[in-house]
């Protein structure tokens, strides 16, 4: 069994084994004409049951083989143009390299004894972040497993800065459209059903900055503690940018914590033509972002910065077998202090909700080093500019109701057909096409409700899509309906 372990004597069997994944892989890419299959979870189910796990294979071609049908035969391709769902990249070739490196040499982001230059990148990475964002010279961060993760370490940190041990006085403020994890993280971290105070969005579905004054001003009369404002910078379902310089000054006058979540809007740091999106950002006390989603990395690349880098002491612990307290007194006592025995030795551990953490860093440094930041921005532009053309084809069209011009690259609609319908056949006719096109495996779209009303999202990530692409399923879309609404008509009569 040695010989499947990865070291001197057996580089060449990784070579080979590694060179045939890449090799079908590629074929499969090549040759993908859908981004489904349109399988079900009652087809492939007893295709995996049936595998025996204790049973091995004993070689990587024939597991390869049987990955075909377990696996690679029914993904869902992001790659191809005709994923409209959700918000899931393509990847660039160069953080796949990364992906190939860090997997083989496998570092742990920890400590420096298991990461050395691994560490030294992912802090150049923090900083490079926190400069295109403005957080100023004290700024540092840490790379995270996702958005979620970034949202729950950055509350955390506010809860800690409230400076008070009575969570029940603490309030959040987050628009209507802000991402689900916010109310997660609230009761992940011990705060009352209710903390998280819901603001609501105008037209363009960005907070309204008026109502958030006025509910900031009723938590400080009610003797409550205003501890963060979550703005949000690319809400999950339409895209759109809470209005930062203003949500800024509301947090400096009533002392609360702003946290931007940029999971999705990140990509505008890097935009040539549309930074100015995020003005206001640079005043945020955290901000997280989301490299996988429009940076163009495979999952999982996301992290959380923060303007004070002393505020991630919230998230410090020690163990004496990793990152030891003792060493750090004992620092002090020759002389030096905690914070220099920290640059000497940079565990990143220190800074992270997580242990154990890959080296995920290493992509979004391979594509900055080949692309470079503009290459990137170029493509985010590129979706930014897809939706804007999708949005007038939308709106031109008489079949659809399109709900919000899009900031960023996605857009909620619904089908509404010509003839006189009740609204919940209309909205029963919309989910029966989403999953009928998902079941043909032509498209993917996602689904959203607005208003209680279920309409349809095209979360447009892909530059390789056109607008004859969108234009492609959204007569599919209309074909679906219209046939489900057929039949309807049909078994009614009978």
């Amino acid at each position: 069994m040695r010989s499947h372990l990865l070291n001197d004597t057996t580089a060449e069997s990784y070579r080979r084994s590694v060179t045939e994944g890449v090799e079908r892989v590629a074929r499969k890419l090549a040759t993908t004409r859908s981004p489904f299959t349109g399988v079900t979870p009652a087809d492939l189910t007893p295709v995996v049951d049936a595998v025996d796990l204790d049973r091995p294979l004993g070689d990587a071609s024939a597991a390869l083989d049987e990955l075909e049908s377990v696996y690679l035969r029914d993904a869902v391709y992001f790659h191809h143009p005709r994923y409209l769902g959700h918000l899931n990249c393509p990847v660039v070739i160069p953080a796949v390299l990364g992906e190939a490196v860090l997997s083989a040499v496998n570092s742990s982001l920890d400590t420096w004894d298991q990461s050395a230059g691994g560490t030294l990148i992912e802090r150049k990475l923090i900083d490079w972040t926190a400069g295109r964002i403005g957080l100023g010279p004290l700024a540092d961060g840490v790379f995270t497993s996702g958005g979620t993760q970034s949202n729950l370490q950055a509350l955390l940190l506010a809860r800690e800065e409230a400076g008070t041990t009575d969570l029940t006085k603490l309030r959040i403020f987050s628009s209507e459209c802000s991402h689900f994890s916010v109310q997660k993280s609230a009761r992940l971290l011990g705060l009352g059903r209710d903390a998280v105070v819901s603001v609501p969005v105008d037209r363009t579905k960005r907070m309204q900055s008026v109502v958030l004054a006025a509910e900031l001003e009723a938590c400080r009369a009610e003797g409550l503690i205003p501890m963060a404002i979550v703005a949000t910078a690319g809400t999950t379902d339409f895209g759109s940018i809470d209005p930062l310089p203003e949500i800024a000054a509301l947090a400096a006058e009533y002392g609360a914590w702003m946290h931007v979540d940029a999971a999705y809007g990140c990509g505008l740091l890097a935009s040539p033509t549309r930074r100015h999106l995020l003005d206001g950002i640079e005043r945020a006390d955290s901000v997280t972002v989301d490299y996988h989603k429009s940076f163009f990395q495979p999952v999982s690349s996301s992290a959380v910065l923060v303007r004070d880098g002393a505020t991630l002491r919230h998230a410090t612990y020690h163990a004496d077998y990793l990152n030891p307290l003792p060493q750090a007194l004992g620092s002090a006592r020759a002389g030096g202090t905690p914070s220099t025995l920290a640059e000497q030795i940079p565990n990143q551990v220190d800074k992270s909700l997580q242990t154990t953490r890959r080296f995920d860093a290493l992509k979004l440094w391979m594509t900055l080093r080949v692309m470079g930041a503009d290459g990137v921005g170029e493509l985010f532009d590129e979706v930014c500019d897809l939706a804007r053309e999708g949005f007038e084809l939308l709106a031109a069209d008489p079949r659809y109701d399109v709900v919000v011009e899009p900031q960023l690259s996605t857009l909620v609609y619904r089908y509404v057909p010509e003839a006189a319908t009740s609204p919940a056949e209309i909205d029963r006719a919309n989910l029966h096409a989403r999953k009928a096109l998902f079941a043909s495996g032509e498209a993917v779209v996602a689904g959203t409700k607005v208003d209680g009303r279920q309409y349809l999202k095209f979360t447009l990530l892909n530059p390789e899509t056109t607008p004859a692409d969108i234009a492609a399923v959204l007569d599919l879309i209309a074909g679906h309906a219209e046939q489900y609404l057929g039949e309807t008509l049909v078994h009614a009569a009978s």
